[in-house]
């Protein structure tokens, strides 16, 4: 598996709503990320930087690739996963989604260069 499906740390659900805990250490950059439906992402990997998703509304799929294997898998609300370095991915939108994007180096590196590169 070019993959890990990741759990969150920590989720309490009452008749007041959800608190989802994603991780308490070990990310550096966090972005929340809204895509349109019908949307592509991606094409690119990082030499560095792993990269955690977590779909908080919407579904993808996602396509990954390193030497020669290929994945793909289907991703929606609440699930959450998580793609090493040098792997390949790229995520087509099947609607409008929310995602939240955690690196555990983050991409911009400090010479100015970033950490993704074209797939």
């Amino acid at each position: 598996m070019l993959i890990k499906i990741l759990q969150p740390d920590f989720v309490h659900e009452d008749e007041r709503g959800r608190l989802t805990q994603l991780a308490r250490r070990g990310y550096t950059q966090i972005n929340v990320v809204s895509t349109n439906g019908g949307a592509f992402r991606g094409g690119h990997f990082h030499k560095t930087s792993t990269e955690a998703f977590f779909v908080v509304r919407g579904a993808l799929e996602l396509a990954v690739s390193k030497d020669g294997s290929d994945e793909r898998y289907t991703f929606s609300e609440n699930d959450m996963f998580e793609i090493p370095p040098y792997v390949v991915h790229s995520m087509n939108y099947l609607r409008d989604t929310i995602l939240v994007a955690m690196y555990d180096k983050g991409v911009e590196n400090a010479d100015g260069t970033k950490d993704i590169f074209a797939g």
